[in-house]
Formats: C-alpha cells, sequence, structure tokens
C-alpha cells in the first residue's frame, strides 16, 4: 500500500482509487449513477471512485450526489471534484418526484445516533423513507446500505454472522434497518422491474474515524477502554466502498444480501495492545469480554468480490501515523461498545 498519506487529500485520493474489481464491474453497467444521501461519511469516497471508474473506462458519463448538503464546505468538496450535486430533501415525495431518473442508485440515506427515544425520526427516515425511495425507482437497481447490527449476537469462535443467520437485535436503530431492509425487499418483490442488493455493513475504517480511531484515541490519551464489546470485524473504506461497488452488477429481486467487513473476528484487547506496543504503554482496560458481540462472516461477498486488500497491521500502522502528525480527526465515535442498541 506504500507510505501513510500525510494530509486528508491525499488520504481521500488513496480510499477512492477504483480497483480492478470495481472497474470490471462497471463494464456491465449502463446508464446514469446516483448516491443518494452522499453527503456522510462515505458518499463523497463512494462518487469519486465511481467517477474515477468510469473515466479509466472512457465513459463520460456523469455521478450524480444528491443529499440535503445544508453545509455547503460539503457540497463544494463534491462539485471540486468535478461531481453533479443536487441538493434535496429526500423524505420530500414532492421533491423526489422532481429528481431526474437513474438507472442505478446507491441509497446511503439514514439516521443513527441520538434516535433510541425518538421511534417516529427512525420509522420516517430510515423505513418510510427507503419507500419512497423503492417506489420512485421501481424499474432501477438499488444498493442499499443497512447495517451488521441487524443480526443477534455471536460468540468469536462462530466467525460471527452469515446472511441467513438470526435477524433479532436489540434496539430501535437495529430494527429500523431490519425495517429499511424490508422496504427494498417488499417493493421488488411486488414491482417489475427493481432490483436490489442490501449491504450488511460491519465498521468501515478511515483514519480519521471508526473502531481504530476509537480504541488508540483511548490508549494514546491513557484512559481505560471498555471491554464489554470484546471482539470486532472491520474493514478499510477503500475496501468497503470497492466491494459496494461490485454489488451493483448483482442486484436482483428478491434482493441480494452481503455481509461487508474484514476477514477476522479481532480482539478489541489485542488492538488495544497493539496500538500501546507503538507509543510503549501499558493500556488500561475496563470490564471484562462479554461472551458475545456483533460479528459478521462475509465469506460471501469475498468470494465474489475478493478478500480485502488492506490488513489490519497497516491500518494500525497508519493510524498511529496520523495521531502521531496531529493530523484530522473527526468527532464521529463508533459507539461500537454498545450492546442494547441504544446509540
Amino acid at each position: 500500500m506504500g507510505p501513510c498519506p500525510q494530509n486528508t487529500d491525499e488520504l481521500d485520493q488513496l480510499i477512492s482509487q477504483p480497483t480492478e474489481g470495481v472497474v470490471r464491474a462497471l463494464l456491465s453497467v449502463e446508464g446514469p449513477i446516483a448516491v443518494l444521501g452522499a453527503g456522510g461519511k462515505m458518499g463523497f469516497h463512494l462518487c469519486l471512485m465511481l467517477q474515477k471508474a468510469l473515466r479509466m473506462l472512457g465513459r463520460d458519463d456523469e455521478v450524480t450526489a444528491v443529499s440535503r448538503f445544508s453545509n455547503q464546505i460539503v457540497r463544494e468538496r463534491f462539485r471540486a471534484a468535478g461531481i453533479a450535486v443536487i441538493s434535496a430533501d429526500l423524505s420530500n415525495e414532492s421533491t423526489l418526484q422532481r429528481l431526474p431518473d437513474f438507472e442505478n442508485l446507491f441509497f446511503l440515506a439514514g439516521v443513527k445516533f441520538g434516535t433510541d427515544s425518538d421511534s417516529g425520526l427512525l420509522e420516517r427516515m430510515n423505513v418510510h423513507l427507503p419507500r419512497l425511495i423503492a417506489r420512485r425507482y421501481q424499474h432501477a437497481r438499488i444498493v442499499a446500505l443497512s447495517s451488521g447490527c441487524v443480526y443477534s449476537f455471536s460468540s468469536p469462535e462462530s466467525g460471527g454472522s452469515t446472511e441467513t443467520s438470526d435477524t433479532d437485535p436489540p434496539g430501535a436503530y437495529a430494527r429500523s434497518c431490519l425495517g429499511r431492509e424490508s422496504a427494498f425487499t417488499e417493493v421488488s418483490e411486488f414491482s417489475d422491474g427493481l432490483k436490489a442488493c442490501l449491504i450488511r455493513l460491519n465498521y468501515s475504517i478511515d483514519l480519521r474515524y471508526g473502531v481504530l480511531v476509537d480504541i488508540a484515541q483511548k490508549v494514546r490519551a491513557r484512559q481505560p477502554l471498555n471491554l464489554t464489546t470484546g471482539h470486532v470485524n472491520v474493514i478499510w473504506q477503500g475496501d468497503a466502498v470497492a466491494h459496494i461497488i461490485q454489488s451493483l452488477p448483482h442486484c436482483d429481486s428478491p434482493p441480494l444480501v452481503l455481509n461487508i467487513t474484514g476477514p477476522e473476528t479481532l480482539s478489541v484487547r489485542k488492538l488495544a495492545e497493539a496500538f500501546a506496543g507503538y507509543w510503549n504503554l501499558q493500556p488500561e482496560f475496563e470490564s471484562t469480554e462479554s461472551d458475545t458481540a456483533w460479528l459478521s462472516n462475509a465469506s460471501r461477498s469475498h468470494a465474489l468480490f475478493g478478500r480485502p486488500l488492506m490488513d489490519v497491521e497497516q491500518m494500525i500502522q497508519w493510524t498511529v501515523e496520523w495521531l502521531d502528525a496531529d493530523r484530522t480527526v473527526l468527532d464521529r465515535p463508533t459507539r461500537f461498545q454498545v450492546r442494547d442498541g441504544r446509540y
């Protein structure tokens, strides 16, 4: 992978570099592409990788980013990269009807943190909105992001939940994610054209945020790390975006469900000890590991797209270098330790 990126621009370019698999996948995809809810943590990298891959194929197809874009800085980031931008409230049905037709969509919209006590917001944004999108674009291919939190807890020894494992999660947020999946599934089954792929993503890693940054910051600040959730899965954001794009040709009716994450079940304690070794520190822990965690088995997506290119050791090393250089870190903790679903 080479040296650690030296700034956010280099990091963005690295994360959004298309793989050979991405380029091959887009060979079989025709028509305009839109990313709905593009203003979040993954949308820019997804749009940029799509655009780069299309240009590598000699195509001038436009990638359109659709979001509220209430933050003008975020909006201009897309414009500066040459990505078409539409500012729109997707939950407004009349606004949604006025959007252009797209044959290929990536659906990233939704809410999570601070919503456990607002069932109305969860229903509106995570269930009703997906149903509106599915009906509006019922003749399209839609890759919709869900969450690995829809599964029941599993033991580290099990290798994690597969796409056919039980989905009985605690918490209103995880249940709303199942509602999102059901919305796309129902419209796909009762329409004459919608094909979808439901992506159960489990902890994408960027040097500015993510599980590894959460753990590293605790270790570096000599703060106790909660071990109640003692095991996690992670995947480099570039690999996650690449696998999400490669899922587009696999959209089907009923929707294909895919776990996307890394191949290993990782011990939070051992990750903390690895970071501590770089800084010659003794990590501090509180509580002990539970017997279970939210864990996913991504062998199905790895068989389709190959294993992630970035390994955990590289992610750890780069996280250390990034933090030591006091580069930008976002205040967006994953709250991976939460076990009751109340984010």
